[in-house]
């Protein structure tokens, strides 16, 4: 098993609601975050977005349509919205307002977590990526975050799955240090190259047969680094 898990932020201000769905969201391999009001949800997608949100439309501080329409001023993720309103024209105005899917209260988990498969799959294929990428002996899959070399799980930190992913994106064409550099670590980070290869040489080490020849994790001199072997 990797080190990591996709991060699922629940806004919901229904104690009862994180005693049951945080464990159950835990042990079908995410990582539960909290947030208890729409303030507080929209800081934890400013601060690290999420992988994928679950929100309320009930909430204490606004409506959860005005918390998504300023949620999606600046996260393009999956929401799905868990409500008591069962009124059809509430369902419209949710989506028409950017959420992905819709679920009513009372609910049942494992219909929430298979509309939250659904929901990841769905925003892998739209950025142009299969939900699952093979490059050689090397499968990532991009839905639950995992990568696995010759069939056995590989343990990669946060951070190198996210390099890992972002070359993936590439399609194999070469990404600048730049290019990155700015969507792994942010532009703050954009001209540190030597951090970026050191980064490079972790993933050689755990991926490639042969760290010091690769074949998946190709150098364009002076310009990147693009993945190779991609089926």
């Amino acid at each position: 098993m990797t080190a990591f898990r996709p991060r699922i932020l629940v806004i919901d201000d229904e104690p009862q609601i994180h005693r049951f769905l945080g464990p159950a969201l835990d042990a079908a391999g995410y990582e539960p975050i909290r947030a208890d009001d729409a303030t507080a949800g929209l800081r934890e997608i400013a601060r690290k977005p999420p992988d994928a949100v679950v929100l309320d439309l009930g909430l204490p501080d606004m409506d959860g349509k005005e918390a998504l329409a300023k949620a999606r001023a600046f996260y393009d993720g999956p929401v799905i919205i868990l409500s008591a309103r069962d009124r059809e024209t509430e369902k419209i105005d949710a989506l028409d307002a950017g959420a992905d899917d819709y679920v009513e209260k009372p609910f049942g988990v494992g219909e929430l977590l298979a509309r939250l498969r659904v929901a990841l799959r769905h925003r892998i294929e739209r950025q142009g990526a299969a939900p699952v990428l093979v490059a050689g002996t090397v499968e990532i899959d991009l839905v639950n975050r995992r990568v696995s070399r010759d069939g056995a799980a590989v343990k990669l930190s946060p951070k190198e799955y996210d390099l890992l992913a972002s070359l993936a994106g590439g399609h194999g064409r070469v990404l600048t240090h730049k290019q990155i550099l700015t969507a792994v670590w942010g532009p703050a980070h954009e001209h540190d190259v030597q951090y970026l290869r050191v980064f490079v040489g972790q993933l050689r080490q755990k991926l490639e047969e042969d760290p010091s020849a690769p074949r998946l994790i190709e150098t364009e001199p002076g310009v990147g680094y693009r993945l190779g072997g991609l089926a």
